[in-house]
């Protein structure tokens, strides 16, 4: 898959089936859209394309909104489109002078003359221009005089799409990791770089690889304890990931950390990434050291017979 961090840089391809749209997590409902697209792509002989926008449009346009977390991080979606065959990826840096086209201005600047768009997949409820005015209907309109056409995506399929997204992110920051498994299609998983702790959890007999997401906007999960596969190296290791403040100790930041399962080398500086599998207990805060000791013992316990 081709990556374009800006639609200047992509140079037109024959027959582009395009859509467009943020893609957040990539879940089952997108992929009913990207498998349209590569159909339509095998049947006009074509290539298939994906609009995409980064910041997300609602990071700009309300800024003074710091509640959105997203499912994905514009490179994990890049990896997981790529996975799924996607041809190009258009990443386009969105701002309000981009937001502030006209709804043909954006049909011929952008997807006629910078994309040679041939088929767009679109939905019925899909907004783009200055004010969100243009839709559906403009891109039928304008279909004969630039030459290209639009395929509608079904209000069902939107809804999937829509609904998902949202039980997805309600999902993760209440304990259902398999169900929000289940609507992704593949294990939730974060990406992060190993830096350095303070040992604490050497010295408890469960060594921790700390992880620094430095992409504010990603979603975490609700804090406690996790069953997690960690990729190292194109190695897969099981382990027990701990999210939360860590109250036995009074700790003030919100830590990611790993105990990584029959691994001891040192990956500090290198990025990893954790598939969350199964959610095994919320935060405690216990009375002693020697009893969070012992609860985890259990819950190593608990998380390999759940990996097992």
């Amino acid at each position: 898959m081709k990556v374009y961090h800006h639609i200047d840089e992509f140079e037109p391809v024959k027959n582009a089936v395009v859509t467009i749209g943020t893609f957040d997590g990539v879940h089952l409902g997108h992929r009913k859209i990207i498998n349209r697209i590569k159909e339509l792509a095998a049947e006009v002989g074509g290539e298939t394309v994906i609009l995409t926008f980064f910041p997300h449009p609602r990071m700009i346009l309300h800024p003074e909104d710091q509640n959105l977390k997203l499912i994905t991080t514009i490179a994990e979606k890049a990896n997981l489109l790529e996975e799924l065959g996607v041809g190009h990826l258009i990443i386009t840096p969105f701002s309000r002078d981009f937001s502030n086209q006209t709804a043909e201005e954006y049909i011929r600047e952008v997807l006629v003359k910078q994309i040679g768009t041939k088929e767009i997949v679109i939905g019925y409820d899909h907004r783009f221009g200055k004010d969100r005015q243009g839709g559906l209907a403009d891109l039928q309109r304008l279909a004969p005089d630039y030459g290209y056409e639009v395929v509608e995506i079904s209000e069902q399929d939107i809804n999937d799409v829509a609904v998902s997204s949202t039980r997805i992110r309600e999902a993760l920051l209440n304990d259902k990791i398999e169900l929000a498994n289940t609507f992704l299609g593949y294990p939730f998983y974060i990406t992060g770089k190993v830096i350095k702790g303070d040992q604490l959890g050497r010295q408890l007999g469960y060594p921790t690889a700390n992880l620094l997401i430095e992409e504010k906007y990603k979603l975490i999960p609700s804090d406690g304890i996790f069953a997690v596969k960690v990729h190292i190296n194109g190695i897969v290791y099981k382990g027990m990931a701990y999210i939360g403040q860590r109250p036995t100790i009074n700790g003030m930041t919100r830590n990611i950390e790993v105990n990584i399962f029959d691994f001891n080398e040192d990956i500090y500086n290198q990025t990893i990434r954790m598939d969350f599998l199964y959610f095994v207990r919320g935060d405690i805060k216990f009375a002693s050291l020697d009893e969070l000791v012992v609860q985890l013992g259990k819950d190593k316990v608990d998380v390999l017979e759940l990996l097992s």
